[in-house]
């Protein structure tokens, strides 16, 4: 299990899981909707997040600055080491393969990336349940 501070696996250890890996390289479509419904908590579906990665990646590099958004906010979430320069360098750069690591990210963190986010929360998964927002107490209660 990864740190606090740090990527479980390197940028390139794409081979390290080879069916995120095989899915990112014939499907980056797939494989960033997934990342990216997670990411953002399920608001947006996999597959509005894989069609917007597909049209702007299309007509574009507006794909790898999408991208680099969902990058920067799973760096955030887990408090990964880095800045938004670096995830839009790498993101550009070597956009598969930072979708890769996106996606052995939050496996190493406990989340089945396949299940999405509902999937998640339905199991009870570990990772999903870190990026969920504490629940809050509504009402004024008085201690005795």
């Amino acid at each position: 299990m990864a740190s606090v501070g740090s990527w479980s696996t390197g940028l390139f250890d794409c081979f390290s899981d080879t069916s995120s890996c095989c899915l990112t390289f014939w499907c980056p479509c797939v494989s960033f909707g997934r990342v990216a419904e997670i990411v953002d908590r399920g608001t947006t579906s996999c597959c509005m997040h894989g069609v917007l990665y597909c049209v702007l990646g299309g007509f574009s590099h507006f794909g790898s600055i999408y991208a680099c958004i969902y990058r920067t906010k799973l760096r955030r979430v887990y408090g990964i080491e880095g800045n938004q320069t670096c995830d839009c360098i790498i993101s550009c750069c070597c956009g598969l393969i930072s979708i890769c690591q996106e996606h052995r990210e939050l496996e190493a963190r406990g989340v089945n990336v396949s299940a999405g986010w509902d999937g998640n929360m339905q199991m009870g998964t570990g990772g999903a349940r870190q990026m969920q927002a504490p629940a809050v107490e509504i009402g004024m209660a008085r201690n005795h």
